[in-house]
């Protein structure tokens, strides 16, 4: 029994597959087809650089810090009652709001468009393709146009295909190539925060950018106060006090190049907004030498972007899925492939198209009795023998006459095959 055991080949990984096909369904996020990286069950997303978050968490809080434990402190020796306590107090809850706005621009979906299963049918893209712009020149019925005219609000835009995701691309979507997504309204992908910046997440991070720069301003403006308090007292230059409070001068030079950096990000971003435009589109349209079709007036961008609804986002990442089932190799000499499965899943959307039908199971007993059928190898078709030796197939055919319950009428075959050959 043990010789026997070890005379077979062991089982081929699409064949594994099939085994586990009652294996419990995995969730969206598993079976992610993205960059991405998930927490807590997928219920928090993140870019594929969340590393960075924590650089960007102790650029703010470490200041904040040192400034509540240290000027706070010289501020009530300074004035003699509670005004130190009430400035780190107010810096502290900044802090946590521009934390909380922080992982509310990284850590949910930032409007992921769900990739499709199929490309769409060439009749389903429609009249208003550029039949012009082919894939490799090519016009035949599954080639599909590069790009098809939009219209937004009276323009005429062209909106591209994107290959990697399978589908034309919304107007103001882009494919961002680090989160490997296609994000609606795409403005730009943010290293600080770890994440796409788009139409879900863009109000936050506005926020937090702001948030920051006011934050900045103000442990910018009290360090100062501190130093001119000292300056007072003491009756020194500045030199000199910022000697006697080193922590002043070191959060002074320290938010005062913060500011220009995300004090310049806010005035950008506000114009974007009273524009409607985003990062991305302000390049390319000054690229091109194109009007913004999605302007609609300072008071109404400003409406849209900042006070409207923001939408659900399209995936459910803990939805659970059940993986396409695996295709069996040609390797079985059966001299023809078996069926396709039967079930497709787009992923990304969380449902099940169909169901696998018991048929594959019966379509599967009669191929491998039709290839029990062949006597030898000289009656199986050349492309066949000259792929793959008699010994391999008969070893496939009975690993897989073993895995589905047939190892029995294999082995009868088998002796009966015996028999005809030692008495031609």
């Amino acid at each position: 029994m043990e010789g026997r055991m070890q005379g077979k080949a062991p089982l081929s990984d699409s064949n594994r597959r099939i085994m586990d096909a009652d294996a419990p369904p995995r969730r969206v996020y598993q079976a992610w087809k993205g960059s991405n990286i998930f927490f807590l069950g997928g219920r928090l997303i993140f870019g594929p650089d969340v590393r960075s978050l924590i650089l960007t968490v102790c650029l703010i809080v470490i200041p904040v810090i040192l400034f509540a434990a240290v000027i706070s402190g010289q501020l009530d020796h300074e004035y003699h009652n509670q005004i130190g306590g009430w400035v780190a107090s107010v810096a502290i809850i900044f802090t946590a709001y521009i934390i909380v706005l922080l992982l509310l621009t990284s850590g949910r979906d930032p409007g992921i468009i769900p990739r499709n299963a199929h490309p769409p049918e060439p009749e389903d893209v429609g009249e208003s393709s550029n039949l012009s712009e082919w894939p490799g020149g090519q016009h035949g019925s599954t080639a599909l146009p590069l790009t098809k005219d939009v219209l937004v609000n009276g323009v005429l835009v062209k909106v591209k295909y994107c290959h990697t995701c399978m589908l034309y691309r919304p107007p103001r979507c882009s494919h961002c190539s680090i989160c490997n997504n296609c994000v609606e309204r795409f403005d730009h992908h943010c290293p600080w925060v770890g994440q796409c910046i788009g139409k879900r997440n863009y109000r936050f991070f506005f926020m937090f950018v702001s948030s920051t720069t006011l934050l900045c301003v103000y442990v910018f403006a009290f360090c100062w106060v501190d130093l001119r308090i000292i300056m007072d007292t003491h009756r020194c230059k500045l030199g000199r006090a910022i000697m006697k409070s080193p922590v002043s001068g070191i959060l002074i030079l320290y938010t005062f190049i913060a500011v220009w950096f995300v004090g310049g990000l806010t005035s950008f971003h506000l114009y974007l907004i009273s524009t409607n435009q985003t990062t991305y589109e302000n390049f390319r349209y000054r690229y091109d030498r194109k009007t913004n079709p999605h302007n609609r007036g300072l008071v109404q961008n400003f409406i849209e972007i900042l006070c409207s609804r923001i939408p659900s986002s399209r995936n459910n990442f803990r939805a659970k899925v059940k993986e396409d089932s695996a295709t069996f190799p040609s390797s079985l000499g059966m001299g023809r492939a078996l069926s396709p499965p039967k079930m497709s899943v787009d992923l990304e959307m969380g449902m099940k198209r169909q169901t696998v039908a018991m048929e594959e199971l019966e379509d599967l007993h009669s191929q491998i009795g039709s290839a029990m059928g062949l006597e030898r190898c000289g009656t199986e078709p050349p492309h066949i023998v000259g792929r793959k030796g008699c010994s391999e197939i008969a070893t496939d055919i009975e690993a897989f006459a073993e895995e589905f319950g047939l190892e029995q009428r294999f082995t009868e075959r088998k002796k009966i095959e015996q028999r005809t050959s030692h008495n031609p």
